[in-house]
């Protein structure tokens, strides 16, 4: 049986040690890894997938899965907010107090789209790519509120977007009406990066069950399908490892870029404190920031029940005023919420390090890990949960 295949290529050959955990690279290495990577799909039997991995300038090769979009946990629609002027995530993570705007910074949205006529986003230069053939636009409104929280300008007197001062995003259509593919996504990124993203902002996760099905209903035994659904769990997150190592490495000679995802919101700890669930594919991939949500407490900010655990740092994912779809406000929850509230807050920090030398992908995701901070937090709190904290804006 044939599979479609996604094949990381670089665009000269070289030794893959970077990518296998190796050490220092030397000049015609690097030279090589600056030239880039080509992402290539190829329907293929298991047979050629042993060959072909052999090759020096091949390095990564996973089965194309289906991906899914982490769902917000709750919706609701705002006809009339609330009397505030800030929404409370960007005043939680200090982006009302910095003096840093996001200017000159470039954001990508991997998500569903965006309705880019809603006024948050007026006068922005919108950049958008549609990887699922249902055209541009968002039919589903998830991207047009992350996008908010993001870079949304002040819209009826409300401020929704932690970083407003961001005059550039692409965004990248990657899930549509049926969801998406780690494909989808891998091309995302790719071209997310040859557009001059910096960040690159993801609340989607991998869709296991539907790939176990899907095998199903190509015949495959229930317990076959399961294991080679394992080993596509296991390949992809190879395949995202070594694509970040490959932008990573790409940084230090053209363009620096982080990529920020979603924890996801399998976790019941309402039902049962005992039953948390780890971060979900692609965010748990090594290089990627997973993104865990808190929401408020009359004791302090508290990690949100359905907030998988182990992420890398928090944000502001319950009850997140942003911008709806079609125009207006809503509100949602989710670490969906909270992942571009990192990504927003990595945009302030990336405009701080460039006004005073030179952006590094290390030295971002330093500065952005670092600001994580467990004040403020409801007492109680499981330090792995939260990870590094709840970031925060620079101040100066």
């Amino acid at each position: 049986m044939k599979e479609k295949h996604i094949i990381l290529r670089l665009a000269r050959p070289a030794t893959r040690d970077l990518f296998l955990g190796g050490g220092i690279v030397n000049t015609s290495e690097a030279e090589s890894l600056a030239a880039g990577v080509t992402v290539e799909i190829e329907e293929m039997e298991r047979t050629r997938i042993s060959t072909l991995s052999r090759h020096a300038d091949v390095v990564a090769i996973a089965p194309s899965i289906p991906m899914k979009l982490i769902q917000p946990v709750a919706v609701e629609d705002v006809t009339e907010p609330a009397a505030q002027e800030i929404a409370w995530g960007v005043r939680a993570v200090s982006a009302d107090t910095s003096p840093f705007t996001g200017s000159g910074i470039v954001v990508a949205v991997l998500d569903t789209g965006i309705d880019a006529s809603h006024p948050a986003f007026a006068g922005m230069s919108i950049i958008q790519n549609d990887f699922t053939g249902e055209g541009s636009g968002d039919q589903h409104g998830h991207g047009t509120h992350c996008a908010g929280t993001i870079f949304g300008r002040t819209t009826e007197n409300i401020r929704i977007g932690v970083a407003p001062g961001i005059e550039k995003a692409l965004i990248g259509k990657v899930l549509g009406s049926q969801g998406g593919s780690s494909e989808q996504i891998v091309s995302g990124i790719q071209w997310a990066v040859d557009n001059g993203a910096n960040i690159i902002s993801m609340s989607l996760g991998m869709d296991f069950p539907g790939l176990v099905k899907r095998l199903e209903e190509n015949g495959f035994p229930t317990e076959l399908a399961t294991s080679r659904a394992l080993e596509g769990y296991r390949t992809n997150v190879q395949l995202f490892e070594r694509l970040v190592a490959l932008i990573n490495a790409k940084a230090n000679f053209l363009q620096p870029t982080i990529v920020i995802a979603a924890a996801g919101n399998e976790t019941q700890r309402d039902t049962n404190p005992d039953f948390e669930i780890a971060v979900s594919p692609p965010a748990v991939a090594e290089g990627i920031i997973s993104v865990a949500a808190l929401g408020e407490d009359p004791e302090g900010f508290a990690v949100a029940p359905f907030s998988n655990t182990g992420a890398t740092v928090s944000g502001p994912g319950v009850a997140i005023l942003s911008a709806k779809m079609g125009g207006g406000f809503a509100l949602m929850s989710g670490t969906s919420m909270a992942t571009p509230h990192v990504a927003g807050i990595a945009a302030l920090w990336a405009e701080k390090i460039k006004s005073t030398g030179i952006l590094s992908p290390a030295q971002l995701t330093a500065r952005l890990i670092s600001s994580g901070s467990n004040t403020g937090l409801k007492a109680g709190f499981d330090p792995f949960d939260i990870g590094a904290g709840l970031v925060r804006a620079p101040q100066m």
